[in-house]
């Protein structure tokens, strides 16, 4: 990740990247405005259950399961490259109490600020898989 945003590229993956952290939030996510403020109209994600959420499910979701006193998830190994001038892919683990996962979202910048497209989650082990297995 860069250091600085003197790049453009620097500066978009920066906006996704703060974007993405502001969304793990449990303040952010308990309410359906802030939430919904980072969720494209056509958002759609493809969850670490499998299940296939839309705008409307997931913004429902996270307000009804997100408690007072949550702690946000922690996001570890984080990576963005712009793939497009209004495009951005990230990267990254999360660990929400032991649940880890791998994901991928896609962010657009749209005329409300940067908004999430797309996301997918794949559950993982708590430790990688030695190399070459």
């Amino acid at each position: 990740m860069p250091e600085h945003a003197s790049d453009p590229a620097d500066s978009a993956v920066l906006a996704a990247v703060d974007a993405e952290l502001r969304l793990l939030e449990p303040e952010v996510r308990r309410s359906p405005e802030l939430a919904g403020a980072l969720l494209h109209p056509e958002f759609t994600e493809i969850g670490a259950s499998g299940r296939i959420w839309d705008r409307k499910a997931t913004l429902a979701m996270l307000s009804a399961s997100t408690e007072p006193g949550d702690r946000a998830a922690t996001a570890s190994r984080m990576h963005g490259v712009q793939l497009a001038p209004d495009l951005v892919h990230l990267t990254f683990d999360t660990d929400d109490n032991g649940r880890r996962a791998h994901r991928s979202s896609l962010w657009r910048r749209t005329d409300r600020g940067w908004q999430l497209y797309f996301h997918q989650g794949t559950l993982c082990a708590a430790e990688p898989p030695a190399e070459g297995t």
